[in-house]
């Protein structure tokens, strides 16, 4: 496995930071974020200096009963191929649920939801994995998520899940520590026996990233400083395993550059730290060995089926308040499908940032009074429009002003083209109307 070193998540908002950065051996950019023939100036930069660029897949749906969609397995192939990446990445999640296979309404989550440790699961994921690496043109490692919720009657622990994944399809492991300290705190798992338990020597390279607790629950933000649990983990893993990278994860809340360049320190050290205690150990340092997969059978149809059923329930319960599935946690699911929520109306503020600037103060209520019975079906671009269509009918939108602007903007956004193909324009017109109307 290729030597990484010690990178970070390249995110427009720190785009010339992470360049003038010392010490980045490589970055990781959002696939679904990249468009391959107008790859950013940034990434484009740093290529050309020699910095490794990995694009990170999280839409891929590969814990989903389904099987992976053959277009956005090409998608993701144009952009390792634009980015001249030696492997490229995703979650161990489930993303969407229902469709043809269960008969129901088709549900996204806009966000990754957590894959039963059960043999049914893990037949389906071996399969999915397997049908990505043949149309991947590079290695694939696959990331443990962070969770909530815990799902009933699970057969395996995160190690031997994982263990058993690895070992049956040879695929590459990314692992979070961070995520390994959310599911030690929200679900009371041990992250020293989750490692102990891992194949070390599949490790691809870990994930480091900060979070919070609110009322004994951990939330996995990315928005916030590396806590020392999460490097007390890192060290525990670089106890046992030289990893071969290292990545620090930031998605909002970004701190000055010094700060990031603090965090890299603490993760650096926390790596030396585990290294002298495995030296110190064995005397020589852990060696990795290459792993071939064993045969992967198909995955019934009605195993595909039960777990499109089951995971079609719970993602109807998050996000269309449907009962709660027997054997989950009612309060815990509670917490995540305001979670989601509160998601959904930060990425649709993202992606549609008029929309925050045309309702005010009013919008989170009113994206959240939405979002409660109006699941998301299309991708968080057709949300935007969705959301403004719904405040556009039945009288919900009383401001004539803010109903003009509204209606003009969905007018703009749903038409076969755009006014004006230039998002900044479109910002910056309603930006000045509503002003002006103020």
């Amino acid at each position: 496995m290729e030597r990484l070193g010690t990178g970070i998540g390249w995110r427009p908002e720190i785009a010339d930071a992470v360049e003038r950065m010392p010490g980045i051996d490589w970055v990781e950019a959002v696939a679904e974020n990249v468009c391959p023939g107008h790859l950013p100036e940034s990434l484009v930069r740093l290529r050309e200096r020699g910095v490794t660029v990995i694009p990170h897949g999280v839409s891929l749906g590969l814990g989903g009963a389904e099987r992976p969609d053959a277009g956005r397995l090409a998608a993701l192939a144009e952009r390792v191929a634009a980015l001249g990446a030696p492997l490229v990445t995703e979650h161990i999640a489930f993303v969407r649920a229902g469709g043809a296979l269960t008969a129901s309404p088709m549900l996204e989550a806009g966000h990754l939801l957590p894959v039963p440790r059960t043999r049914d699961a893990l037949d389906v994921l071996c399969e999915n994995v397997r049908i990505a690496q043949d149309a991947l043109p590079v290695p694939l490692a696959v990331e443990n998520i962070a969770a909530l919720i815990s799902w009933p009657g699970e057969e395996m622990t995160e190690g031997q899940f994982l263990y058993e994944l690895a070992d049956r399809t040879g695929v590459r492991l990314l692992i979070d520590v961070a995520n390994l300290h959310t599911n030690h705190v929200n679900r009371g798992e041990d992250p020293a026996e989750a490692l102990a338990e891992l194949p070390l020597e599949a490790i691809a390279y870990v994930h480091v990233a900060g979070g919070f607790e609110r009322d004994g629950v951990w939330h996995d933000s990315h928005a916030h400083s590396v806590p020392q649990p999460v490097l007390d983990v890192l060290t525990d893993l670089a106890s046992r395993v030289s990893p071969p990278g290292v990545l620090l994860e930031r998605d909002e809340n970004f701190p000055e550059p010094a700060e990031l360049e603090r965090e890299l320190a603490a993760i650096r050290g926390a790596l030396e730290k585990g290294a002298a205690e495995r030296t110190g150990q064995s005397g020589t340092p852990t060696t990795e060995t290459s792993r071939e997969a064993t045969p992967v059978q198909e995955a019934s149809e009605p195993v595909r089926q039960r777990l499109g059923l089951a995971q079609a329930a719970l993602l109807s319960a998050l996000v269309a308040g449907t009962p709660v599935p027997e054997g989950f946690d009612r309060v815990r699911l509670g917490v995540q499908a305001r979670a989601l929520a509160g998601k959904r109306a930060d990425v649709v503020a993202r992606v549609a940032p008029e929309l925050p600037v045309i309702l005010g103060d009013g919008y989170r209520r009113s994206f959240l009074g939405y979002a409660h019975g109006h699941p998301m079906t299309g991708g968080y671009r057709r949300d935007a429009l969705d959301f403004a269509e719904y405040l556009l009918t039945g009288d919900r939108c009383e401001d004539a002003g803010v109903r003009a602007e509204l209606r003009e903007w969905w007018l703009e956004r749903s038409g076969p083209a755009p006014r004006s193909r230039r998002p900044a324009v479109r910002l910056a017109r309603a930006t000045r109307r509503v002003l002006l109307r103020r």
